[in-house]
């Protein structure tokens, strides 16, 4: 029965073999803190006391400052390395801190065990909003809502990884903290087993130890331990002690025996490896027997040799010996002791002994002598020579020996049953003899050995002299007169002596190309198709069987006609371009040399290069506008020619500065004209795209495939002056032309003539204003004025019309008009008629009366020729495009023909045809100005249209020639 016991009074300590290092602990227990925060280190040592001195070493940026406090305590705020070194113990590992300025940081604690609970901290600044993310190796681990720490409850190596948060700044984006490597230790290392013996004697004790080691920041961590043997618990189970101790231990103890070790509270176990103890028995010296016990001694004979102690057990191991050697029979268990058998043969004759040996050494047994008789086995007759080949004169060596049989052996040798001698071997090896070859020793050879159970007769050997071969002679032969690729050459390879079977090879330049054997002696051939690879040196070689022997070398040269050349053509970019430099690269693939290379253009040489080896050849063009075309290039050897396939190159040229042209019916551009913008690059590549601009804005973009330029179309109106220019482009730069100034000119409208006299009364005398205006046309414009088509006179304008004066006298009766002409037409006012009656002397009277019966008479005529016009319209069954029946001007209601005349007094009249719709009906109009604004008469009529000066519509007349218009003044009370 096993006894066991712990070992109650042992102290354990983790770490017996080993130096404590100084150990840095963190307050706050992070790695990373914001800039301005602080970090007490707390520095702890084997034999530590705090009242002791510390160093302290601090490195930064590759530089180390180091100091001493009197405590073992240091607060920083530096980003760094630091370590510490206690008294009594050597230097800490290094402890990295980062003072952080970011805006989002995480921090974790320096060290982590397993079963640690851990806490990760994702702190932010005022402007980081915290809707937490927490990431392992960049994947979501996990939301943080409302809380800044995320948990881990038990630290194990699967929580192992890089861990960072994120946040939202308020400002932007989204934010990163640092990320933060997690490694999780081992808070002690795994326990081994320790035993104080594993084969323990029968009865004797056994110590067992668990052996570990806490880390040093876990030094203080208690352990707890237990043992098992075969899965099941030894003694009371879990104790502090790492040793338990059996008292005695017996054969049924054997087993597997392993150990655990954990923490107080379970958190983290491990166990040992399992180690096997088996408890041994001491033996006794065995007993050797051989069966049969009187076997006879002839070989062939099955014998049992059987070894066996009183101590037998299953851990005992039995060995057999004969002569001190170790049998190599497997040996058998028996219920008790072992066995091995073996056929008896001439080698197992000697003394046979076995040991025993059950672990505390081994017992050797009494010897037991065994003799074997052995007839011999049929001998083995070989022949040698000292030279490689059996040839004259070689000495012939002739061996015989019997693998087996008993000693002495006698052994004799044969040639065709003749004896040759014998000899008696008294050792195992055979024996031999030995003599000088001739002719007549070819034939056949065996040999016999006895030792007295009878002759046992070898296998015969066949010996034959042989003649080694001459050396060789190799010929090249060729139906072809010159060895061009592709015809076909056979080499011969013979010899003048040597005995048959001769093997002959053929080589190329040490490559062998194959092999003939023929029975007798003569020559061999070997034929082949050549190309290029075949020029070189052959030689053939001949050998039967005494050495190879090689011929004189024949160089053999092949012409290999050239190939079809390939043409390259290189310029620096995608595409070829005036002015770049164009290589033309030309190479035939195969071809002896020397080659020459030419380079043709559209068929006409540009230049030619030989190459002495292979290779390519080069030609060098600096591109022109003519370059382009189709490119060849031609190689020849002298053997033929060959031409490449043609290559096309298409040369760009770039654009040259465009020319803006205009097109325009007359050589000034006119309103309502259309221009022809004609923009054309006299150099340049097509297609050309064209662009036309006005005033630095796109008019449009047209494409020119090929010359000649492209034009674009306008229809002239006066916003179409100004600066014009186009742009070219194919591609490769973009060219502007010069800027061109366009004005375009407005032909002259009709103009209106007014007359304007200072009072209503026009008499002799009086002086007369004649206002001649065109409201629209490009100035200068040139104003006549006519009488009865008598020119009066004229004036330039750029503005306003032009005025010319007159003193009216009684031949100033008449038709008035006025011409306006700017050069592009001149154009024809209509006719004002002034009527002068009466005399000087009484203008008021008879004056006014004959102007005054004179307007009656001409309306009365004007009403009825209006009724008769709108009457006839409407019989056609049209509408007029303007009806003359209704209010001849825009800014006037339907009213009498008479109207708004004021008081009367003392005016002033302007007279003017107006037309105010460019239709066949005219309106002569009467304004009257009072005479205290004479200066008014000088004015543009819209101006006193717009005041609404009184008016007198005189006459109306259908416009169906350009009849003159007769004008009264009527002097006499207006209608009402």
């Amino acid at each position: 029965m096993m006894k066991w016991q712990r070992s109650i009074d042992y102290l354990w300590d983790p770490l017996p073999s080993r130096t404590h290092k100084s150990i840095i602990f963190l307050q706050p227990p992070w790695t990373t803190v914001f800039r301005g925060e602080r970090v007490t280190l707390t520095c702890k040592g084997f034999g530590f006391y705090s009242s002791q001195k510390t160093k302290w070493y601090y490195r930064y940026l590759g530089k180390e400052i180091s100091r001493e406090t009197e405590k073992n305590t240091l607060q920083v705020q530096e980003s760094g390395e630091y370590r510490c070194q206690a008294q009594g113990s050597p230097l800490s590992s290094p402890v990295y801190l980062d003072f952080s300025s970011a805006s989002l940081i995480l921090q974790a604690p320096l060290s982590v065990f397993e079963g640690d609970s851990v806490v990760l901290r994702c702190r932010a600044k005022a402007e980081v909003t915290l809707m937490t993310t927490i990431y392992k190796n960049e994947n979501v681990l996990a939301f943080l809502n409302k809380t800044t720490d995320f948990h881990i409850s038990h630290a194990s190596l699967k929580d192992n990884g890089a861990y960072r948060c994120t946040g939202y700044k308020e400002t932007c984006c989204l934010v990163s903290s640092n990320t933060v490597k997690i490694q999780v230790q081992e808070s002690f290392t795994r326990p081994v087993l320790r035993v104080s013996s594993f084969q323990p004697i029968s009865g004797s004790p056994v110590t067992l130890t668990c052996e570990t080691r806490l880390s040093l920041e876990r030094s203080d961590v208690p352990l707890q331990f237990c043992f098992f043997r075969n899965d099941q618990m030894l003694g009371s189970g879990w104790s502090l002690s790492p040793k338990f101790q059996i008292s005695a231990m017996w054969s049924k103890d054997s087993g597997s025996y392993w150990c655990k070790a954990a923490t107080m509270c379970y958190n983290t176990t491990s166990n040992s490896l399992r180690s096997w103890i088996q408890v041994l028995i001491p033996a006794s010296h065995p007993v050797l027997t051989l069966s049969p016990e009187k076997a006879l001694n002839f070989e062939g004979t099955k014998v049992t040799l059987h070894c066996e102690t009183q101590e037998d057990s299953l851990r005992t191991l039995y060995k057999f010996y004969r002569d001190g050697v170790p049998l190599r029979h497997k040996s058998v268990r028996c219920e008790k002791g072992a066995s091995i058998s073996f056929s008896l043969t001439t080698e197992h004759s000697g003394n046979y002994y076995c040991t025993a040996d059950n672990g505390h050494g081994a017992k050797p047994s009494e010897a037991v002598s065994l003799s074997v008789t052995v007839p011999v086995s049929r001998p083995v007759l070989t022949l040698s020579s000292a030279e490689d080949l059996i040839s004259e004169g070689a000495k012939l060596t002739l061996h015989c020996e019997a693998q087996r049989g008993s000693l002495p052996i006698v052994y004799q040798f044969h040639h065709e049953d003749a004896a040759l001698g014998n000899r008696s071997a008294h050792s195992a090896g055979g024996v031999a003899i030995s003599f000088s070859l001739t002719a007549e020793h070819s034939g056949n050879y065996y040999c016999t050995a006895d030792n007295g159970f009878g002759p046992q007769r070898s296998e015969a050997v066949s010996l034959s002299i042989t003649v080694p071969v001459s050396r060789p002679v190799l010929t090249l032969s060729s139906a072809e007169a010159l060895t061009f690729e592709g015809a076909t050459v056979t080499l011969y390879c013979e010899v003048q002596r040597g005995s048959p079977r001769i093997l002959y090879q053929f080589y190329h330049e040490d490559v062998p190309l194959g092999s003939n054997s023929t029975p007798s002696v003569g020559k061999v051939s070997f034929s082949f198709s050549l190309t290029a690879a075949h020029s070189g040196n052959y030689y053939c070689t001949a050998d039967n069987g005494f050495g190879p022997q090689r011929s004189e070398a024949v160089s053999l040269f092949v012409t290999v006609p050239v190939s079809r050349p390939i043409l390259t053509l290189r310029v620096p970019r995608s595409q070829a371009v005036v002015g770049d430099l164009l290589e033309l690269r030309c190479e035939a693939l195969r071809g002896s040399p020397p080659i020459m290379y030419w380079f043709y253009h559209e068929d006409v040489t540009l230049g030619s290069s030989s190459v002495s080896s292979g290779g390519e050849a080069s030609f060098n063009l600096s591109l022109t506008a003519e370059h382009s075309g189709n490119y060849s290039c031609e190689a020849n050897n002298g053997l033929v020619a060959q031409h490449s396939d043609t290559i096309s190159l298409s040369v760009i040229v770039p654009v040259s500065r465009p020319i803006l042209t205009f097109r325009a019916p007359r050589a000034q551009a006119v309103v309502g004209d259309p221009l022809e913008l004609h923009c054309e690059a006299l150099r340049g590549s097509s297609p050309i795209l064209y662009g036309f601009y006005h005033e630095d804005v796109t008019l449009g973009k047209i494409s020119a495939p090929s010359g000649g330029g492209a034009s674009f179309n306008l229809s002239l109106t006066t916003e179409h002056s100004g600066i014009y220019s186009c742009e070219a482009d194919n591609g490769l730069e973009a060219q502007r032309s010069e800027m061109v100034t366009l004005k375009v000119a407005v032909p002259v409208s009709r103009p209106v003539l007014t007359l304007r006299a200072p009072r209503a009364q026009v008499a002799v005398g009086d002086v007369l204003e004649l206002h001649c205006e065109a409201l629209r046309g490009s100035p200068l414009i040139l104003y006549q004025f006519y009488h009865e088509d008598v020119t009066l006179g004229n004036s330039s304008a750029l503005s306003g019309g032009a005025f010319f004066n007159l003193s009216l006298t009684a031949e100033h009766s008449g038709n008035y008009s006025c011409e306006a002409d700017n050069g592009l037409g001149a154009q024809r006012s209509e006719t004002v008629t002034l009527y002068l009656t009466g005399l000087t002397e009484n203008r008021s009277g008879p004056v006014a009366t004959g102007v005054t019966g004179g307007l009656l008479s001409l309306a009365g005529l004007a009403a009825g020729a209006l009724l008769l016009y709108c009457w006839l319209s409407r019989k056609a069954g049209r509408e007029p495009a303007s009806d003359p029946c209704r209010s001849p001007s825009d800014s006037e209601s339907q009213e009498p023909t008479y109207h708004n005349v004021p008081a009367w007094e003392e005016l002033q009249p302007v007279y003017s045809n107006v037309n105010p719709r460019g239709e066949n009906v005219v309106y002569s109009e009467v304004r009257i100005i009072r005479e205290k604004k004479k200066h008014a008469v000088a004015s543009d009529t819209r101006h006193l249209r717009n005041k609404g000066s009184p008016i007198i519509y005189s006459e109306v007349k259908v416009a169906s020639t350009p009849a003159s218009r007769c004008l009264f003044l009527a002097s006499s009370a207006p209608h009402r």
